[in-house]
């Protein structure tokens, strides 16, 4: 087992967005089921308790799926990364058990994009908290760390979600939507339009593959507005959040010395949460996705709302081709 004691990233003033090297190369067979070559762990802070996490990425057998599991906690049940177990979306992406308050782990999203992004399919998550290390506030760390690994291809033919028919949920003008397509990845539409000058009307549109999700979403780091940091810290909160893990917008202006690594690092980072919430439907997604303004809360409602429909929604092998979307 490798150990990396993970630093934050130096930041960039560039305009352009440096994309994550890729180790090994980025291109994987889509036919089969993947997982990582080794273990490897890292550690880093925690965004909201301010604690030193051990984070450990171990190799699992195929039709394992993405699992995670508290190693501080011994009588914990394992927690498979799916949508119906996340228990709250407020901040992050929360996964947890029902009937165990103490045994939840949050801010997992970042590292289901990237093991989405790396196309990882099978591997057991350990960490020592209560939450996912927040390392640099991108994805950028944990692409480092499976690279690290690297890939290993099994004996089993991958699985992919596709979409039949057009599922949207909506909240308070927001919205998110899930639409069929005769597409081989999922292709993302977002757009985000904030009162902050800085941030403002920004839109992108994105096919996420290995090689496009190092090189536009997984260096885009998580954002806040400086207003709600003080309320955050009276509720206990964002205690490992600096200026070395988040972008902090104040008004106009952004408090991060080196600014911003892209122009539209803010749309970007928004995509990134979504292909990590996204995957958490537990295979990779075959279909038009649409976000005006969403956030992780109505990217859970709109998984809940597709796997309630079982007419909605198959599983296909990858040289089925996909359908036509329906009428």
């Amino acid at each position: 087992m490798d150990s990396l004691l993970m630093e934050p990233l130096p930041r960039s003033a560039s305009p352009e967005l440096a994309p994550v090297p890729a180790l090994f190369g980025t291109k994987m067979p889509a036919f089969f089921q993947h997982t990582l070559g080794k273990a490897i762990t890292g550690v880093g802070v925690g965004l909201h308790t301010g604690a030193r996490i051990q984070l450990t990425l171990v190799p699992a057998p195929a039709h394992h799926g993405i699992v995670f599991q508290r190693t501080d906690l011994p009588d914990a049940a394992a927690l498979p990364a799916r949508y119906n177990n996340i228990i709250d979306t407020r901040l992050s992406t929360v996964l947890g058990e029902a009937t165990n308050p103490t045994n939840r782990i949050a801010t997992i999203e970042h590292l289901m994009a990237a093991l989405q992004g790396c196309g990882i399919d099978n591997a057991l998550v350990q960490v020592d908290g209560p939450e996912i290390p927040v390392f640099d506030g991108s994805a950028a760390d944990f692409v480092f760390l499976i690279d690290c690994a690297g890939r290993q291809t099994q004996d089993a033919p991958r699985q992919y979600l596709e979409v039949l028919r057009p599922v949207r949920v909506e909240q308070n003008g927001a919205y998110a939507e899930l639409r069929p397509a005769p597409v081989k990845n999922l292709h993302l539409s977002f757009d985000i339009d904030f009162p902050e000058c800085v941030i403002g009307k920004q839109a992108y549109a994105l096919e996420v593959t290995p090689t496009t999700f190092r090189q536009e979403l997984a260096r885009n780091r998580t954002f806040t507005l400086r207003q709600e940091i003080e309320a955050l810290h009276k509720a206990g909160l964002a205690r490992g959040g600096s200026l070395d893990n988040a972008i902090v917008v104040d008004g106009n202006q952004i408090l991060n010395p080196a600014g911003l690594r892209c122009p539209d690092e803010f749309i970007r980072h928004k995509m990134m949460d979504a292909v990590g919430d996204l995957y958490l439907a537990g295979n990779p997604i075959r279909a038009r996705f649409y976000g005006h303004c969403s956030g992780h809360g109505l990217n859970n409602q709109l998984l809940r709302s597709l796997f309630a429909n079982p007419a909605a929604w198959r599983l296909v092998p990858p040289k089925v081709a996909t359908s036509r979307p329906a009428a």
